[in-house]
C-alpha cells in the first residue's frame, strides 16, 4: 500500500494471527513494525524497528540466507554431488589470473556456480572472468572433482587420482582418453 509522501507500506499475517508490516521510507530506510487493528480484541504488544538502508538489507539476508542455506543442505545431500566454498588468497595461483576452463584441464563435470566478491555474486562466471585474492569461489560437482579444482586454483597444478597417469576425467558413460 502506498503511504503518500511517506514511501510504501507492505504487511502480512502470521500463521498464528499476528500482524507484520515494513515500511520502506523514501529516504531509504525502513521501519519494521507489528501492529494490531480495531477488531483485535486482546493485548497486544506494538513493536516499531527503524532500520538503516545497510540495516534492512542485512535483515533481508538472515531471513533470505535460510533458504538458501536449506536448499543448498538438500543439494548437498544428493549422492556424489558436493558444493564447497574456495576463498582466495594472495599467494593462490588464481589469484590476478582469469577463472578460465577447468573442462579444458581435463575436469569435466564441475561448475563454478558463482564467485563471490564484498557483497556482490557474480553467478555463472564465464572464463575470462578474472579472480582476485579475498573473492569466494562457490564450486559444485563431484567431492573428487572439487578437491582437483581447489588443488588447481591453489598450485595451478592438477593431481589426477585415476589409474591412468596422466588421464582426463570423462563425462558419465565415456571412456578416458589419454592427454596428448
Amino acid at each position: 500500500m502506498k503511504l503518500p509522501g511517506v514511501g510504501v507500506l507492505h504487511t502480512f499475517i502470521t500463521d498464528d494471527g499476528g500482524k507484520c508490516g515494513v515500511i520502506t521510507h523514501r529516504s531509504g530506510h525502513s521501519d519494521l513494525i507489528t501492529f494490531s487493528d480495531e477488531s483485535d480484541d486482546k493485548d497486544v504488544t506494538k513493536v516499531s524497528l527503524r532500520l538503516s538502508e545497510d540495516e534492512a538489507h542485512t535483515l533481508a539476508e538472515l531471513l533470505g540466507g535460510t533458504r538458501i542455506t536449506e536448499s543448498l543442505s538438500a543439494l548437498e545431500q544428493m549422492p556424489g554431488l558436493s558444493i564447497d566454498w574456495f576463498t582466495v588468497d594472495y599467494d593462490d595461483h588464481i589469484a590476478g589470473q582469469p577463472l578460465g576452463d577447468l573442462s579444458a584441464k581435463g575436469v569435466v563435470g564441475l561448475t563454478v556456480v558463482a564467485v563471490v566478491r564484498g557483497e556482490t555474486a557474480n553467478p555463472a562466471p564465464s572464463g575470462d572472468f578474472r579472480v582476485f585474492p579475498g573473492d569466494t569461489l562457490v564450486v559444485a560437482g563431484s567431492p573428487e572433482k572439487v578437491a582437483k579444482a581447489f588443488a588447481f586454483y591453489r598450485s595451478g597444478a592438477l593431481k589426477h587420482a585415476t589409474a591412468v597417469a596422466g588421464a582426463v576425467d570423462s563425462p558419465p558413460g565415456a571412456s578416458a582418453l589419454p592427454r596428448e
